[in-house]
């Protein structure tokens, strides 16, 4: 070997060993960036004694696309749970004090307590304010559900501009890894930036991708729509100025295909948008019919009757009076418009013992004829709330029951719901956080791999030092000879 050959030779050494620290150094200073792929310094002989050096990622494309996919359940699932957790205390209050099930509850006793005693008004009126904190949570309630809907729809409307953006952002990417590849570039940086925001968007929505030519990315949702594709398609959403009972809310559209909200308490809605249009559009909206048919099954427990007339409301009442609500027919709204009848309030200059006596619709209506003790009346009441109804199926709630009942079982219908959210919140939580930590395990840095690299590599800089030199002195000693 000539002594230019082996010059050439450590000199390529040098140089392919500083590219593979400058690697290596590169591993350990993102060690602790969860978005960072670590990089491999390949060295390969390009000619006789000359190397180079092919910087590659440890990527791991089955590992990432389940993460993306577990990321996007987890999103949804979370953004179901935590706005369950919001639109409970805002409804029923902490421990349930301000829930219709409580104010019934306390109606109930007032009704008793009255029946025991009906000649005492005190009484009487102590059963009108007992109707009027039902009431209260009835209309509050519906206030709480429909002020919690137009919140979430806010939110949506945020989420979607969030995704768009970061659709604006991935085209960025995109662009500079395809730049790069075609220059024959490392476009390690830009691979990894495009993962990072792959991540972000699977929260939003589920993805699945797929690489053409110069490793340009097409991105589609789960079920075929495409959201990439060279350009970023569209995401759009119209949010709602505010909303009433029974009125749905808008979609969001992705390249004009309405995005699915999922189904089930265990929610296929994968990513936090179609979480939250499931909250919007079913949990909230479920729980203000549950509420509607409390207040429809109350107007008709308490509803005056008649021989000669039709029911008539009576200690409630509502828009439609002095008609009765059609029987197992849900009536949205229904909450937000009851009231306690005024003829029986005092405040409004009402009577209390026509709850008692009956006549609040007229004479056809009295049914008292015990004078002052009479009590059938305010018993009857008491027991039709206990007696099983017709209820709309509509309400997510189909047992047969009372009011009192069905205002119990409303909650645990939530509170069912709830607990289920949040135990699979926890599982698809904990399948996130495995399959990062995989993902990580497989393609990330471990610093003490890379600091061993480190050390072996300052030995192979040391040889090929020490062979510049051996060559540089017989170099100059050939020249002093030559001389």
């Amino acid at each position: 070997m000539s002594l230019s050959s082996a010059l050439s030779i450590a000199q390529s050494a040098l140089l392919a060993t500083s590219k593979q620290t400058s690697v290596v150094s590169r591993n350990v200073a993102d060690a602790s960036n969860p978005d960072y792929t670590r990089r491999i310094a390949v060295v390969t002989s390009t000619s006789p004694g000359a190397r180079a050096v092919d910087i590659q990622r440890t990527a791991n494309d089955l590992l990432f696309r389940q993460n993306l996919s577990a990321l996007s359940a987890w999103s949804g699932q979370s953004a179901l749970y935590n706005g369950m957790d919001q639109l409970d205390l805002s409804v029923n209050g902490v421990d349930n004090a301000s829930s219709p099930s409580t104010a019934i509850a306390n109606l109930q006793q007032a009704l008793q307590l009255y029946a025991t005693t009906p000649s005492n008004q005190n009484l009487g009126s102590s059963v009108i304010d007992a109707a009027k904190q039902v009431v209260n949570s009835l209309n509050s309630g519906t206030t709480a559900i429909q002020d919690f809907r137009t919140q979430t729809d806010s939110q949506i409307s945020a989420a979607v501009s969030d995704l768009n953006s970061l659709l604006g952002q991935f085209q960025d990417a995109n662009k500079a890894v395809i730049s790069g590849t075609r220059s024959g570039t490392d476009v390690s940086d830009a691979l990894d930036q495009r993962d990072a925001l792959l991540k972000k968007i699977a929260e939003y929505v589920p993805v699945s991708t797929f690489t053409r030519g110069d490793n340009d990315m097409v991105i589609t949702t789960k079920d075929g729509t495409t959201l990439f594709e060279t350009v970023p398609r569209s995401v759009t959403f119209t949010p709602s100025s505010g909303y009433s009972a029974g009125t749905p809310g808008n979609t969001v559209y992705i390249d004009n295909v309405p995005l699915s909200a999922g189904t089930g308490d265990n929610t296929t809605a994968d990513g936090k948008l179609a979480g939250m249009l499931k909250l919007r559009d079913g949990v909230a909206a479920t729980m203000q019919s549950q509420l509607d048919e409390i207040a429809r099954g109350l107007v008709t427990a308490f509803a005056e009757t008649s021989s000669s007339q039709p029911n008539a409301t009576g200690l409630f009442t509502w828009s439609g009076a002095p008609a009765i609500p059609a029987a197992g027919t849900l009536v949205n709204g229904l909450a937000g418009s009851i009231k306690v009848n005024a003829a029986m309030d005092p405040s409004a200059g009402g009577d209390p013992s026509l709850l008692r006596d009956g006549g609040a619709n007229g004479a056809a209506y009295v049914v008292n004829t015990g004078g002052a003790s009479y009590s059938d009346l305010l018993i009857s009441y008491g027991n039709k709330l206990d007696q099983p109804m017709a209820f709309d199926s509509s309400a997510g709630i189909t047992v047969a029951s009372g009011v009192s009942d069905y205002a119990a079982n409303a909650i645990g219908w939530f509170e069912g719901v709830r607990q289920q959210a949040s135990t699979n919140a926890e599982s698809k939580q904990a399948l996130a956080a495995r399959t990062a930590e995989a993902l990580s395990n497989d393609t990330g840095v471990n610093v003490d791999q890379e600091m061993s690299l480190l050390l072996d590599l300052e030995h192979t800089y040391q040889a090929s030092a020490h062979m510049m030199k051996t060559v540089s002195d017989m170099l100059d000693s050939l020249m002093a000879a030559v001389g």
